[in-house]
């Protein structure tokens, strides 16, 4: 085995920082003497050993200009802790006035709460609202600061003028004294102007008492700005009072979830200025209105946004036909996922067609999309004027439960999308003989790109099945393949199985449970939903006969290391399907 000095180095740091952060109360001693380069060990140190003091005091004297906490984590690795991440955001307030902190941007993208989900849970806690709070925070303190230094300069003036007039009758008894008292007056009068001095010296040059360098810096060219358009007090309360606000200190970058609980508050944060502002790289919306998520995303920066998620929200074709444009201003947004968004185009509706030739507009606005999600929509027979619109091929293309047609899959194999695509879900559409040949085109013309394919819940018997599994077989960069809930016998999938191992790429096949494990009474060709709810057979015997005979195909295929074969819905590794 081959050491690394440098990897030794580094896991003896990183062990070095854990054992220094356990120890709160000696905080005080080593932060003065540490060197900007450990900051980001302690840090680290700090979240993993879930200690919320020590995260407080090195965020708010951080050394550099940018924080980045979130993104990937290795294996193993557990989410930041959420009183962490909540003494996290109270320190960045807290170091808007302190000298020592140089952040000016904080990038929480990916940040995930203990439950591994950016959303919060029904009646839990809220990163998003927990962000906006900070900055909403942040804004009323900047603001009682600003009131502070207001009240200061007003004083400060007062003192001036009561000194300016001083000098005056000092200087107009001297003009009348005798030549005895002239000597006297004349001292008493450069004691008045050196008052003066220091007085305007003070007014101009800002209260050293004042915390924060970046805060001076601010204050003294406000002052400046001050001496150059007039000498006046008033003036220069006037010019501190324009745009005080408007001075963003730190960039906040982060994924945002929006409900109808959080919302006002998003909404505030997003709208009103202050020395924090919000950026958002990823937004979930859920259960909002049209007009709602419309008046979110004007409020939204327009750079940085990448994707948006939109759940659970009424919001009809003509809904969704006014929300696609106002996407279009975003030059970097390449995701857009739409989850149950009540589109049933099943039911004739008056000006229902002209309403989606809108939908098409807004997609075609979109030229830098490369994800398209459109989930449980009910589309049937419009997928060509859907995609037709974009002038950029996707490389990801959801459409789980979209009641899709013999027609739209023939679109879909002949379209300029389906040499890129890298992503493919088709759950739960109905396959029948009809719809084979165009899905054997489409994996054919997707063999060289595609890593992810599901076919989960679409009626695929055994028969079905057979013929597609000559073209799935040719999908050599295939990665994933799901094909739970369909009505496979256990000679099928023993036939799947065989096939999959042939594929040297793949790592996940996610296999339903043959049909002779279920409890009898199940009709010929079941439906995924009574897949899913009947009940399996109590006996564990044709369980382990299943299992070993997928055993016995992986060791002749010699993929029993390399490839996870499972029936588990819930609890295979997503992270098996990530591209190496």
């Amino acid at each position: 085995m081959i050491y690394n000095p440098l990897n030794m180095v580094l896991s003896l740091v990183n062990l070095c920082a854990r054992e220094v952060v356990s120890d709160h109360s000696s905080s005080q001693d080593w932060l003065s003497c540490v060197p900007r380069e450990l900051y980001r060990a302690l840090l680290d140190a700090a979240f993993t050993r879930c200690c919320p003091l020590a995260v407080g005091v090195l965020v708010q004297r951080w050394p550099e200009r940018k924080l980045t906490v979130g993104g990937s984590r290795k294996a193993g690795e557990c989410p930041p802790n959420r009183l962490c991440v909540q003494a996290l955001l109270l320190a960045v307030v807290r170091g808007l006035t302190d000298k020592r902190c140089c952040l000016q941007m904080l990038d929480l993208s990916g940040l995930q709460c203990e439950n591994g989900r950016v959303e919060d849970s029904m009646g839990g806690w809220s990163l998003s609202v927990a962000l906006c709070s900070m900055v909403l925070q942040a804004r009323s303190a900047a603001s009682r600061a600003h009131r502070r230094d207001g009240e200061r300069e007003r004083k400060r003036g007062l003192e001036a003028e009561r000194d300016q007039g001083t000098i005056k009758r000092d200087r107009g008894k001297v003009g009348c004294g005798n030549s005895g008292e002239g000597s006297q007056g004349g001292h008493r009068v450069e004691e008045v102007e050196k008052m003066q001095c220091r007085t305007n010296e003070r007014m101009f040059l800002g209260d050293e008492s004042v915390k924060g360098v970046r805060r001076r810096m601010e204050i003294q060219r406000r002052k400046t700005l001050s001496e150059g358009n007039s000498n006046t007090t008033s003036n220069n309360s006037s010019l501190c009072d324009q745009g005080w606000d408007e001075v963003v200190m730190v960039h906040v970058r982060a994924d945002l979830f929006v409900n109808s609980r959080s919302w006002e508050r998003v909404r505030d944060a997003l709208s009103q200025p202050g020395p924090l502002r919000l950026h958002c790289r990823y937004l979930s919306v859920e259960e909002l209105s049209a007009p709602s998520i419309a008046s979110l995303l004007g409020l939204l920066p327009q750079r940085g946004l990448l994707g948006v998620d939109i759940r659970y929200s009424s919001l009809g074709v003509s809904g969704l036909a006014m929300l696609l444009p106002l996407l279009a201003p975003f030059p970097q947004l390449h995701s857009l996922r739409l989850h149950y968004c009540n589109l049933d185009l099943q039911r004739a509706q008056l000006g229902q067609q002209g309403a989606l030739q809108d939908m098409s507009k807004g997609l075609g606005s979109l030229k830098r999309l490369k994800r398209l999600c459109l989930t449980a929509l009910r589309l049937p027979g419009h997928l060509r004027l859907l995609l037709s619109s974009l002038s950029q091929p996707l490389e990801v293309l959801e459409l789980p439960y979209l009641c899709l047609t013999s027609p739209d899959l023939a679109f879909l194999s002949c379209s300029q999308h389906a040499p890129f695509l890298r992503e493919l879900d088709l759950s739960e559409n109905w396959l029948d003989e009809s719809s084979l040949p165009s899905l054997r085109r489409l994996l054919a013309q997707a063999e060289s790109s595609l890593r992810q394919l599901s076919l989960c819940g679409c009626g695929l018997s055994d028969t079905l099945l057979g013929a597609l599994l000559p073209s799935l077989s040719c999908c050599r960069a295939l990665r994933s393949l799901r094909l739970a809930l369909n009505p496979l016998s256990r000679t099928g999938l023993l036939s799947l199985t065989h096939t999959a191992a042939g594929i040297p790429s793949l790592r996940l096949l996610l296999y339903p449970n043959p049909l002779e494990e279920y409890e009898p009474g199940l009709p010929a060709l079941p439906s995924s939903a009574q897949l899913l709810d009947w009940p399996l057979l109590e006996e564990s015997e044709g369980r382990d006969l299943t299992l070993r005979l997928l055993d016995e195909v992986l060791n002749l295929r010699d993929r029993s290391r390399d490839l996870l074969v499972t029936s588990d819905l819930l609890n295979y590794s997503p992270d098996l399907t990530v591209d190496e």
